[in-house]
């Protein structure tokens, strides 16, 4: 099987009792065989970045890999895949929302807003604008969802001190240290309103 077949979807399936993976099936020449089980497909009408966007997706999909492998909307990253990074943080009904815990289905009608969306025709968001004056990245894996978190922030009941922001942003990790400028950013984006 090559890595390209390989994906969480068609891995060996684990026995309930054991806990331990089924292994394939292997025929007389030695290549693997998964009976991968049905995929249950369902219609969602998802509203992306302002356009109505109708999918097919897995009932298993996250929200994540929906906007990524079916809208090839990369900004949104898959850091983690468990929640406790914040790559893939997005903006569902105008609430944050880590997109790899959530499954795409759950989201019918929904309003949704990734980094793509965020900013409006050529001009960039506020938040944007404050990361890039304030140096707040470094490598930038993380920065789409720090800036998305950073925009819900703004909008939520949060305290006034630096440590009121960094627990706000506490979602959020950034793996290159880049925090004193992250909290700089939001902080200046506060003194403006």
């Amino acid at each position: 099987m090559s890595h390209e077949e390989r994906n969480r979807r068609n891995f060996p399936p684990m026995n309930a009792n054991t806990g331990a993976a089924t292994m394939p099936d292997v025929d007389a020449q030695g290549a693997s065989h998964i009976q991968a089980s049905d995929m249950v497909m369902q219609s969602v009408s998802l509203r992306v970045n302002g356009t109505v966007r109708q999918l097919e997706v897995d009932t298993r999909a996250t929200l994540l890999d929906s906007l990524r492998e079916q809208l090839s909307l990369f900004g949104t990253k898959k850091g983690c895949d468990h929640g406790q990074c914040g790559a893939c943080t997005i903006h569902v009904n105008g609430r944050r929302v880590n997109a790899c815990l959530t499954l795409a289905v759950m989201h019918d009608g929904d309003e949704i807003t990734t980094i793509e969306g965020l900013a409006s025709h050529d001009a960039l968001h506020p938040v944007q604008e404050a990361f890039v004056e304030h140096d707040a990245f470094q490598c930038g894996y993380c920065t789409p969802g720090q800036i998305m978190s950073a925009a819900a922030l703004l909008k939520e009941p949060c305290g006034p001190e630096d440590d009121d922001i960094r627990e706000c942003m506490s979602g959020n990790i950034c793996r290159c240290g880049a925090y004193p400028n992250i909290v700089a950013a939001v902080k200046s984006l506060r003194n403006r309103a």
